[in-house]
């Protein structure tokens, strides 16, 4: 440590020559808000000083601009469906230096073990990735999942330094009224000193001072302005997303304030190969910020600085003597052309390639997850009467649905309301310890025909889910997951037409990004051909579909979920 604060000074204090200078940068300052032209010079992976300076190696930027690296203030690896090292890979080439994720998908599915080998694929990667402990497996106990995380299973890799604190609390009905085990883990994170994630769509008033009062310091599940507005009032960090379904930034740019702006952070939280490799990851929310009215370097600071002030990173998000040299070099503001992109002062990608390779660790823990009981095609039948029925009304870019009652009438074995539309059956199968749960249900506006879609990506708990218009189809979609060992598959009238195949912990594959964005676009293309319309991204909206945290009406392997007033309900509407 003697030596390279000795080394660092003598470099900033011009009697040393650096090890790397940036010439002629003009530097995106996240500290001041301006944008100006110096040299920067890097030794040791730090920044030492900007000025005028010599290095042993110089870099002319000619101008271009020197951005800090960028970070994720909230996302689950596993949504990638690659392992972590093929992800960082993906995101580095975007201007990514830094993670911050919380691995509760996999905890679902295996628990501690699935937090140990997200630990262990990502020690060592040229990113800063670091994780919040998953605070709710399962989310609530509505549904079965592969897992269950007390405190106790937490605390001991609560003390690890990469670990920041607690991750979203998704469920805060416990929170607020103060649930045992849930507040053991409260107080587990807030002994250690460590960060609280929120997850409270809709709260509101006294509700959210109880939430928030608990020691949630963030939220990115806010919908609208004036949520944000009042959450914003009550201290919260505003996590703005932009995700693969989920896109919630330029809803709610009209809340912020210049004053509120250094409170707001860019999270994507959910986002697949396609979108990654094709619009970007944190690089895409910055543009979509810059399209959407707001100011390039508040765009940036809200990318980095305000990041590693919430999530109390030390010496990152900016680019200042003593910090970190994660550096971003960027052709122009408005597109957010990354050129090039340094890790503590070494290159890691240049010009849409990643410099460097992941280690594999083992993986054995994570394979042969599929485990459901044996399932017939009555198994798929539901059991409906006279009354209306309940059914999820899907809303495009948005993890929230509408809980729509309505007269249905069955034709040709096809589901349709009083007016003609057309419904798809949907169907929750437990898939970790054969139980033989299972939850149906009737889906509006996703519009396949002549087939089903099948995942073992479910959220949270990921259970099997499966949606279609005829009960043989849906069958083969979930038998051939049980094949593949988890994965995505379409079929129609009889024939598989589209796989990815899901061999980790039935989320993650074991081949390269690219190779997963093509199986993964083929398939969607497929179902676009088969009537899903645009803007449902298939895949994430069936993923979804079973997670009974998002308003209003969701449906786990026990059943149709409301969300509103968080109970199970009977697909009957019998007037309650």
């Amino acid at each position: 440590m003697r030596s390279q604060i000795t080394s660092l000074v003598a470099v900033a204090a011009g009697r040393k020559k650096a090890e790397l200078v940036f010439k002629n940068a003009r530097v995106v300052n996240v500290f001041t808000g301006e944008i100006y032209e110096t040299d920067v010079a890097v030794q040791g992976g730090y920044v030492a000083g900007l000025g005028s300076y010599a290095g042993e190696k110089e870099l002319d930027l000619g101008g271009k601009y020197l951005s800090p690296g960028f970070i994720d203030a909230h996302l689950h690896l596993e949504s990638a469906m690659v392992r972590p090292g093929e992800l960082a890979k993906g995101v580095a080439v975007r201007g990514t230096t830094g993670l911050i994720a919380d691995p509760h998908e996999i905890a679902n599915v295996i628990g501690v073990a699935g937090l140990k080998y997200i630990l262990e694929a990502t020690e060592g990667l040229p990113l800063d990735i670091y994780l919040m402990l998953p605070s709710c497996v399962p989310a609530t106990p509505f549904e079965s999942a592969g897992a269950r995380l007390a405190a106790e299973d937490l605390a001991p890799l609560m003390k690890h330094p990469r670990v920041l604190g607690l991750g979203e609390l998704m469920d805060f009905e416990s929170v607020i009224a103060s649930g045992e085990e849930t507040l053991e883990k409260i107080v587990l994170c807030r002994e250690a000193e460590k960060l609280i994630d929120g997850h409270g769509p809709g709260l509101a008033g006294k509700r959210l001072n109880a939430y928030l009062a608990a020691g949630v310091r963030t939220d990115h599940e806010t919908v609208s302005p004036e949520e944000a507005r009042e959450k914003l009032r009550l201290g919260a960090y505003l996590l703005l997303r932009e995700g693969t379904a989920a896109k919630n930034l330029a809803g709610l740019l009209p809340a912020l304030t210049p004053a509120s702006r250094g409170r707001c952070l860019f999270c994507t939280d959910d986002r697949h190969p396609q979108d990654i490799l094709t619009e970007g990851h944190i690089d895409n929310n910055i543009r979509v910020a810059i399209r959407n009215g707001l100011e390039a370097v508040t765009a940036i600071q809200m990318a980095t600085i305000n990041v590693a002030n919430c999530y109390r990173l030390e010496r990152v998000g900016g680019i200042a003597p003593g910090y970190a040299a994660d550096l971003v070099v960027l052709g122009d503001l408005e597109n957010v052309e990354v050129l090039q992109v340094y890790k503590r002062g070494r290159l890691i990608a240049k010009e849409g390639r990643a410099l460097f390779e992941a280690a594999l660790v083992d993986e054995k823990s994570l394979r042969n997850t599929i485990n459901f009981k044996e399932l017939t095609l009555e198994n798929f039948q539901l059991k409906t009467g006279d009354n209306p029925l309940r059914i999820i009304g899907l809303l495009p870019n948005s993890l929230v649905t509408e809980a729509r009652i309505s007269p249905v009438e069955i034709r040709d074995g096809r589901y349709y309301t009083r007016d003609g539309e057309a419904l798809l059956k949907i169907a929750v199968i437990e898939r970790h310890r054969a139980t033989g749960n299972r939850g149906l249900g009737l889906v509006a506006g996703l519009g396949l025909e002549g087939g089903a879609l099948a995942s073992s990506v479910a959220h949270d708990s990921h259970n099997i889910v499966v949606v279609g218009d005829g009960d043989e189809d849906m069958l083969l979609a979930v038998e051939r997951l049980r094949d593949l060992g988890g994965g995505v598959v379409l079929v129609s009238r009889g024939e598989v037409k589209r796989e990815v195949r899901l061999p980790l912990a039935g989320l993650i594959s074991d081949r390269p990004l690219g190779e997963v964005q093509k199986e993964l676009a083929s398939l969607i293309d497929a179902c676009r051909e088969m009537g899903v319309p645009d803007p449902f991204d298939p895949f994430m909206v069936l993923s979804f579909l079973a997670l009974p945290v998002i308003p209003e009406l969701k449906i786990t392997d026990k059943g149709l979920f409301d969300v509103n007033s968080f109970r199970r309900v009977d697909i009957n509407y019998r007037g309650n």
